[in-house]
């Protein structure tokens, strides 16, 4: 990734006012370059901004923002490529929120708590927007389960409300489930995936939620942070465990038995994401402040080295995202930075 080529910038970056977590690239066809990030303050108040980079005076500037309780444990968009929903952002912590995106005002559509009978919530580490069926959210929690939202839109006097209703709930794994993602395995609608503090990768079928099938289990019993599915085949997918150094690439066609292992990060991985356009390539970010993307077309034979490299040299990368609708570019966020960088 040079930084000098011809007119246009390879790196763009943004300072927000706070330390930075949650992040997600816009969907939309007609907002190329969007995106929306979360705070991370430990405290109760948190914040959560749209930015989007004006291609003329090549800035980012803040289109809206809004308060959030608690830090965002993940942001995401619509998965509405064609512009044909409303222009809709979730967003997990506490709670599920469904929010309207608008300039400068965004608006709360609704909170989604499947947990009515408590006084306790059970914090949701993570979610995934399905992107065949827009009106399916999975949500993961620390009280072991995963939740399949149902989602209504209406447009009663032009005003958009959303409304939620539990599809099913169901004990994923043995302890705190940390993250979830739908397949685009058999249509793309019915199979997801969770990972938990048990060290399991697990998967489902919405079709047959009786039984799972257990995809990989860390041979230390290790917790498994974060997993992805690959955008294009839907036999791979990515995970990495707690404190690991490693991304562990698995074939569900042979489950147990990792087909590769990316291990050129020095701390920490803290984050991965799939290419939205080709089949082996994978991007991962972590604690020793870089940014690699690996080619894994060689798989099973050993992955030694990535094919691209970027330092962040002022601090621990803690987020990366590849654009769906922008493939030549990849976001990271870092500190209270977010750059966006060309491939």
């Amino acid at each position: 990734m040079s930084s000098t080529a011809g007119k246009r910038k390879e790196i763009y970056k943004y300072l927000a006012p706070w330390p930075l977590y949650s992040m997600n690239w816009s969907v939309r066809p007609d907002k190329r370059f969007r995106l929306a990030l979360g705070s991370f303050i430990e405290e109760y108040n948190n914040k959560v901004q749209i930015i989007s980079l004006d291609e003329d005076t090549s800035e980012f500037s803040a289109k809206s923002t809004f308060d959030h309780p608690y830090p965002t444990t993940k942001i995401m968009w619509i998965p509405d490529s064609k512009g044909i929903y409303p222009d809709l952002l979730a967003t997990s912590g506490d709670y599920l929120r469904v929010w309207r995106a608008g300039e400068p005002d965004t608006r709360l559509e609704c909170v989604l708590n499947n947990n009515k009978n408590s006084d306790f919530c059970a914090p949701l580490t993570s979610f995934d927007w399905n992107e065949v069926d827009p009106n399916l959210v999975g949500t993961s929690s620390i009280d072991t389960t995963c939740t399949i939202w149902g989602l209504e839109t209406g447009q009663p006097h032009a005003r958009v409300y959303v409304a939620g209703h539990v599809k099913t709930q169901l004990i994923a794994h043995d302890k705190e489930v940390y993250d979830i993602a739908f397949s685009r395995a058999g249509g793309g609608r019915d199979m997801f995936a969770s990972v938990g503090a048990d060290g399991s990768v697990r998967m489902f079928d919405l079709r047959h939620l009786e039984h799972s099938t257990i995809i990989y289990e860390d041979p230390a019993h290790t917790a498994l942070l974060r997993l992805a599915w690959n955008k294009q085949d839907p036999n791979y997918l990515a995970t990495v465990a707690m404190d690991s150094c490693e991304v562990i690439i698995l074939d569900v066609r042979v489950p147990c038995t990792p087909v590769a292992r990316l291990s050129n990060h020095r701390a920490c991985v803290n984050g991965i994401a799939w290419a939205p356009h080709s089949s082996c390539h994978i991007c991962t970010a972590g604690d020793d402040h870089q940014a690699l993307i690996w080619d894994i077309q060689q798989m099973p034979r050993a992955i030694e080295d990535p094919i691209l490299a970027y330092t962040a040299a002022e601090g621990e990368v803690n987020q990366i995202q590849w654009g769906a609708t922008q493939p030549d570019w990849i976001s990271i966020c870092y500190n209270k930075a977010c750059e966006i960088l060309r491939v």
